[in-house]
């Protein structure tokens, strides 16, 4: 089967591997894990911030941030197709107390005044607005892409308003790779910044937080609360180091590869609309007389795996793994089409 579900679905390379089993490890929630304390500190000087957290998922560390950031009854403003809207299993009100204000942005994307004109004012009745979340690339987007010009006006309405400004970085080294620009000035702007390891990275698991030293002490008092106290985590933490020292340029691969999906799924009378692609998710929705599911049973039963992203659209993900031969493939199946 080609599996373009999710970039989810990378595996260790054996040079990866090898890495991992030569790593040198401690008790992590001593603090004596040397491979754990080397990984936090690359990554936190990757951004310019001042300390690093390495914690089991991405859910994990967006969840940690929006605890530290805030206090129960304060709000939380992000676009309507964010990740800790749709997928952390509504985290922010279970530990932090929070209620979150989803704004309708554009391919997952808000702008200024749009975080401006959500910001609530202060009345006893209403819930304090505390945090922005934004999310680079943005999944739902299709892995959209947020410009550093782009954030420096929300940058700035956040300082204006005593907002924190939190970044869901899950893919944010395919932005990074898309666009040249570098991780220390995107550490400018961001209060904390969430790294994903385990996508496009190639890392089987595990995700970074970034922020100021006192931030980072009160996150992993609250990832011990939350269970993601690991001990001898370096064996995981190896795998994150090995992925930024030597798969990060590796992702404009995926980006090419996925526009070629992209191409061939245009040429197709079945399929209605592809979305832009700007890194390695490509989202289409099919014509109106069929469904998501009738196009994906089809391409199941033919070797293609990929995910319904609502009752005619399709997401198809590029990663470490799926290389031409994988396309060709893909691509072959894509064009036998689906008769219904």
């Amino acid at each position: 089967m080609i599996n373009l579900l999710s970039d989810t679905a990378t595996k260790p390379t054996p040079e990866m591997l090898t890495a991992m089993m030569q790593a040198e490890v401690g008790d992590d929630v001593f603090g004596e894990d040397p491979t754990v304390n080397k990984l936090e500190a690359y990554v936190a000087d990757m951004f310019g911030h001042e300390a690093a957290l390495f914690c089991p998922s991405g859910t994990m560390t967006n969840q940690l941030a929006i605890k530290v950031h805030t206090n129960a009854l304060d709000e939380v403003i992000c676009d309507h197709d964010s990740h800790i809207w749709h997928y952390e299993s509504a985290g922010f009100a279970w530990h932090s107390g929070v209620r979150i204000n989803p704004v309708p942005g554009s391919r997952g994307k808000l702008t200024a005044d749009q975080v401006e004109a959500a910001i609530q004012p202060a009345y006893d009745w209403l819930a304090r607005t505390r945090l922005v979340v934004l999310e680079n690339t943005a999944n739902r987007g299709g892995g959209s892409i947020y410009r550093i010009a782009e954030v420096d006006p929300i940058f700035k309405v956040c300082q204006d308003n005593k907002l924190s400004l939190h970044l869901d970085g899950a893919r944010l080294m395919n932005a990074l790779v898309a666009t040249g620009e570098s991780p220390s000035a995107w550490g400018k702007r961001f209060d904390s910044i969430s790294l994903c390891l385990s996508k496009g990275l190639g890392a089987p698991v595990g995700s970074v937080l970034t922020g100021k030293a006192d931030f980072i002490r009160e996150a992993r008092r609250f990832r011990k609360v939350m269970g993601g106290g690991m001990r001898q985590a370096g064996y995981l933490a190896a795998a994150g180091l090995y992925a930024l020292h030597h798969q990060v340029d590796r992702l404009a691969e995926d980006h090419e590869r996925a526009q070629r999906l992209g191409a061939v799924l245009a040429e197709q009378a079945y399929v209605k609309q592809v979305r832009e692609i700007e890194t390695n998710i490509v989202i289409f929705d099919v014509q109106d007389h069929l469904t998501a599911e009738e196009v994906l049973s089809a391409y199941r039963q033919n070797g293609l795996i990929a995910s319904a992203f609502g009752k005619r659209t399709i997401r198809m993900v590029t990663y470490l793994g799926i290389g031409d031969a994988e396309i060709q493939k893909a691509s072959a199946i894509i064009e036998k089409g689906i008769v219904v």
